[in-house]
């Protein structure tokens, strides 16, 4: 099984990834930020430039192709269940990588958790972020594209807790692994 937990940066995805990971047995969690990150150190500033104009690593053309890739790896070799948070708000990045995650396993779940623009900012704060960084200027254009774009089940973060969401998520992820009785 693999679960995409998708939101804006400061949303609760590191910390409801973390929860469920402990309560999900035979489990890893897999971040295609650090996909990101091998990307931006190996690649010489001219390909990072050309590919990547406003700084973003999903924009390298790599990016999504070694994102399911490595999931693949990781499930083929660990047999594991993997929990996937990541930032994605771009349409076509997340077809591209939830069908692929869904050509690796086909009980692949995505989830979108959400919050007000206030309560996002005031967790990055809290997380130490220094208000102006990257992460702040991409909060307008997450809560934007979720809005506007079907990103599935959505799960409004507001004042609930990390168990519920969690609750949630299985709840959701049992009823539709359930058949129903016509």
């Amino acid at each position: 099984m693999i679960i995409m937990i998708n939101g804006a940066f400061g949303v609760g995805k590191t910390t409801t990834a973390q929860a469920l990971h402990e309560k999900l047995a035979n489990s890893m969690i897999y971040d295609p930020e650090m996909v990101g990150g091998m990307l931006r150190h190996v690649l010489p500033n001219d390909i990072k430039r050309a590919e990547a104009t406003t700084g973003d690593f999903q924009d390298f053309i790599l990016w999504k192709e070694l994102t399911v890739e490595m999931a693949k790896r990781l499930v083929e070799h660990y047999q594991l269940h993997l929990i996937v948070p990541m930032t994605i708000r771009k349409p076509e990045y997340f077809e591209y990588i939830y069908n692929g995650l869904k050509s690796i396993d086909e009980q692949t779940y995505h989830f979108c958790l959400t919050a007000s623009k206030e309560t996002i900012h005031k967790r990055l704060k809290e997380r130490g972020e220094q208000e102006g960084n990257w992460c702040f200027h991409q909060t307008d254009k997450c809560l934007e594209a979720y809005e506007k774009n079907n990103f599935g089940p959505e799960i409004d973060t507001e004042n609930v807790s990390v168990e519920t969401i969690i609750n949630f998520i299985l709840n959701e992820i049992q009823q539709l692994n359930t058949p129903q009785i016509k």
